[in-house]
């Protein structure tokens, strides 16, 4: 793991903020967002859903910070943000079916609950079910962070506790979590809708949550 920035354990410091286009993104400041990410950095980016919070996912320190942030239990369901469907099947058991359906709906604004391979680190574990979210956002600045990365994100949407729906406005998650995060991205407004879940790791496509995504299709081949 790479040596964390010094400010990291410091209440007082103040994140960056980074205006990146959301459909051209800037490859310097993607590379800049990937170094703060390996540095140990908790960063807050859009996705086709909502803005989210990241971080690297072998990360402990990071992810303590983030269930700090959001006040997550440990059992809370972790997402791993995917490039594509051949980096996702590293980190979980998709049979034919679950390819297909997959297949069928990524990238898009869904997260998957699917029974998790070795790869995946404990502590992003479900305690009781080896299960873990796993998501391909269609978002060009999600996916450069990505493509640089070269590994996924540790992810949970950017709904704060007591609300009901995603901060979705860059210059109020900066007046608001500046001292929380390392980085802002400021991709325009994001939508107020987290991903639709769909649980997968029992056979059957089960909705857990309609977010932005239609959930018909996972009803329709049930």
């Amino acid at each position: 793991m790479s040596n964390h920035f010094p400010f990291d354990e410091q209440v007082n410091h103040v994140s960056q903020f980074f205006q990146i286009h959301p459909e051209n993104p800037q490859a310097r400041l993607i590379k800049q967002a990937v170094e703060i990410i390996r540095g140990g950095g908790v960063v807050i980016y859009p996705t086709d859903s909502s803005y989210a919070v990241g971080c690297q996912i072998g990360d402990k320190g990071a992810i303590e910070r983030v269930r700090k942030l959001r006040q997550l239990d440990d059992k809370h369901n972790f997402t791993l943000i995917c490039r594509d469907l051949s980096q996702l099947g590293l980190f979980a058991k998709v049979d034919t079916a679950a390819f297909r359906l997959l297949k069928a709906h990524t990238p898009g604004p869904y997260t998957y609950i699917l029974n998790a391979t070795r790869e995946v680190p404990r502590l992003l574990l479900h305690p009781k079910r080896r299960t873990i979210g796993l998501r391909v956002p269609n978002h060009p600045i999600a996916h450069a962070l990505l493509e640089q990365l070269g590994e996924p994100l540790m992810s949970v949407s950017l709904i704060m506790p007591g609300d009901s729906e995603p901060m979705s406005d860059p210059y109020e998650m900066r007046q608001a979590l500046e001292h929380q995060v390392d980085l802002i991205i400021d991709g325009g407004f994001g939508g107020v809708s987290a991903s639709t879940v769909i649980n997968l790791a029992n056979g059957d496509p089960e909705v857990v949550r309609v977010g932005c995504g239609d959930p018909t299709p996972f009803l329709v081949e049930a």
